[in-house]
């Protein structure tokens, strides 16, 4: 098939772009492979004090690449003081409100619900004492054991 005739590679078949790009990644292969050759070659003739500060600056190179390493996998996830892993790392004001903020939810929703059952049983002993006072019978008739008696009895 000629590229001409048919623009569009088939389904599953590399693209044209592909080619290059792998000759690209061969010549900078290459050229690595030469430079690394060089460098050794002239590292034989180099002098103790010059190895040595290439070693010292090799290992400062690497405890910095530990480092920064470390506190790019360390700032994604944290861990808090009792133990849970947290997204993001840092202790921030934000974060303490944020640990805060449920606790304060749950007392605050608790005082609300003792406050409307307050309300509420209120509102039961205000009916009770409503329908008593405005009763024909006086209050004292409800304590005298005989009126209890009679209210037991079947009425006929």
């Amino acid at each position: 098939m000629n590229q001409l005739t048919h623009p569009n590679p088939a389904f599953g078949a590399a693209p044209a772009s592909a080619a290059p790009l792998a000759a690209v990644d061969a010549l900078q292969a290459r050229f690595a492979l030469r430079v690394t050759a060089r460098l050794t070659e002239r590292s034989q003739d180099l002098g103790a004090d010059v190895t040595e500060r290439l070693r010292f600056a090799r290992e400062k190179a690497l405890e910095r690449a530990r480092a920064t390493r470390d506190a790019e996998a360390s700032a994604t996830v944290g861990n808090t003081r009792s133990g849970a892993a947290i997204l993001g790392g840092g202790s921030g004001w934000w974060l303490k409100v944020a640990s805060v903020l449920p606790a304060i939810a749950l007392v605050a929703g608790l005082l609300l619900i003792q406050r409307w059952q307050d309300n509420a049983q209120v509102a039961v002993a205000a009916e009770v004492d409503a329908a008593l006072l405005s009763d024909d019978l006086p209050p004292a008739a409800y304590s005298d054991a005989g009126f209890a008696e009679f209210l037991k009895t079947p009425s006929e």
